[in-house]
């Protein structure tokens, strides 16, 4: 089956696709423990952002038989802050605000300042995984990095999403985002590759990139 990818912009489609995507991963669950009240506010946070990347960065959706199969959100990094946003996610996560609050400083004390590209979200649709489209997504937004000379960067949310990161050319960063009794996330970095297959900072890539789910 042959995957389509486009430039989407309607954040609400991909922030619902995100939404549903990490409903239940370690993150929105220490962000919002109890299920019943994840999904709305999952679903509002997920949107803002995608909304701010359509001015700040790239959206993209790969598509099979028509039907959205995937997301993946980009910022073109420094990037501004969301208007409101505080006051935003206060009227949205009510009780659970302080822990988006918390989430949003740990990860801003470890996000490089040097310009790159920030991979904020990658989502697959329920039943869509093991196909390789992930992959397909990532390598989209690669191929104009290298050709541009430009770094990525993004936060893995879970260990196995990490090893998939690493076969893509990432590397690990020095700290882990820590939130108070709850999980990690790690902070990864790709350096742009050359056509001879040699990352710019001149390190040698020896197996080149494998596959994401």
């Amino acid at each position: 089956m042959t995957a389509e990818i486009t430039r989407m912009t309607d954040a609400a489609v991909a922030g619902a696709v995100i939404a549903d995507t990490f409903g239940s991963d370690a993150i929105s669950t220490w962000l919002i423990p109890p299920a019943q009240d994840r999904p709305p506010i999952q679903l509002r946070f997920f949107t803002m952002y995608v909304a701010h990347a359509l001015d700040h960065g790239d959206v993209y959706g790969i598509h099979e038989s028509g039907e959205l199969a995937g997301v993946a959100v980009w910022f073109t990094a420094p990037f501004p802050e969301i208007p409101g946003e505080e006051e935003a996610i206060a009227s949205f996560a009510g009780k659970y605000a302080d822990r988006y609050d918390t989430l949003g400083r740990q990860m801003d004390k470890l996000h490089p300042t040097e310009p790159h590209h920030y991979l904020a979200f990658i989502a697959l649709v329920r039943g869509k995984t093991g196909r390789g489209l992930g992959s397909l997504l990532l390598e989209e937004h690669h191929r104009r990095l290298d050709a541009q000379g430009m770094p990525a960067y993004l936060e893995a949310s879970s260990e196995a999403s990490r090893r998939l990161y690493l076969r893509h050319g990432y590397v690990d960063m020095p700290e882990l985002v820590r939130l108070p009794d709850g999980p990690v996330m790690y902070p990864m970095w790709r350096a742009p590759f050359s056509r001879v297959g040699r990352l710019a900072d001149g390190h040698i890539e020896e197996n080149g990139p494998g596959t994401l789910e």
